[in-house]
């Protein structure tokens, strides 16, 4: 199959890879250009825009961070993909925006007859490069079973919610649950800590119990470290928390702990740490508890 990826960040780069790993014939695009040099050496062609990208393939797959960069490379009316991919072509969105937006995007493309799917991904870097991400799938049964060949080499866990959006919606109540959970983990690996206990053992002690969970098993290491590689960043996980707060808003539903969770990322974004992965909510925690910054002791 011709693919067309188009975004090469933490998560768009791995996936882009492993395509070309399964056999497919990627092109790739990026707006900072050098970032495709490294899949070009691997195997993929590169294209000069969007639209150049998607003149001679099937599939357009997008994976870049927030609502106006998918508008810009799917609908821009000189670069956009739209200008190059043919009638009964499929777009792929793996991209965290609005739900509102893609059922929009998916209507423009629908005009041309071409297929859209809105795909978000869940299961941080380690996901992306490993090819287990959880992919929540939007758009109609035909347009998901043409993608589901793709999506199985980037995911272990791909689930078709309903019609394009639904797989937005999705990402909203998965970002909502994360927040909790990271904000929680740090608290409880801090209280841990000063109370006395080896947070070490503290990990392993819960991680068998109702407490354990892949955040526990895979991010507690930062937080005893207090050092916090990526991952996922803070202030991409704060962006997805705008959207969340906004369809919560629209739906009247009270989202108290996603709300203190933005408002906290707000603050470490704001002292220079957007770009640290978002387990430092602990460092939040740890600094209001008076912990020293290094690595948690018992």
């Amino acid at each position: 199959m011709n693919i067309a990826v188009i975004g090469m960040g933490t998560m768009g780069a791995p996936m882009a890879r492993n395509l070309l790993k399964a056999g497919h014939s990627v092109v790739v695009h990026n707006r900072t250009r050098e970032r495709e040099e490294p899949l070009e050496a691997e195997g993929a062609a590169r294209a000069e825009s969007p639209a150049a990208a998607a003149r001679e393939v099937d599939v357009v797959l997008t994976c870049v961070s927030d609502t106006p960069d998918v508008q810009r490379v799917l609908l821009d009316p000189e670069i956009g993909a739209i200008n190059g991919l043919r009638e009964g072509g499929l777009v792929i969105d793996c991209s965290s925006i609005a739900p509102a937006a893609t059922r929009d995007i998916a209507a423009t493309f629908g005009e041309k007859n071409i297929g859209y799917v809105d795909a978000p991904v869940s299961g941080g870097s380690e996901g992306a490069i490993k090819g287990t991400l959880a992919i929540m799938c939007g758009g109609s049964t035909a347009d998901f079973e043409r993608a589901k060949p793709v999506l199985e080499i980037l995911g272990g866990k791909i689930t078709h919610i309903g019609d394009v959006g639904a797989g937005q919606i999705a990402k909203v109540a998965n970002q909502v649950v994360i927040a909790g959970t990271f904000l929680a983990l740090g608290e409880a690996l801090t209280l841990a800590s000063k109370a006395g206990a080896n947070p070490e053992k503290v990990v392993e002690a819960i991680a068998g119990g109702v407490a354990g969970s892949w955040i526990l098993q895979n991010r507690s290491g930062n937080m005893l470290n207090d050092t916090y590689p990526l991952g996922f960043r803070t202030r991409l996980h704060r962006k997805d928390l705008g959207i969340a707060l906004e369809t919560a808003r629209t739906f009247e539903v009270p989202v108290q702990i996603a709300s203190l969770v933005a408002t906290i990322e707000d603050g470490l974004i704001a002292q220079g740490f957007g770009d640290e992965d978002m387990s430092n909510l602990a460092r939040f925690v740890r600094r209001g508890a008076g912990v020293p910054d290094g690595p948690m002791k018992g």
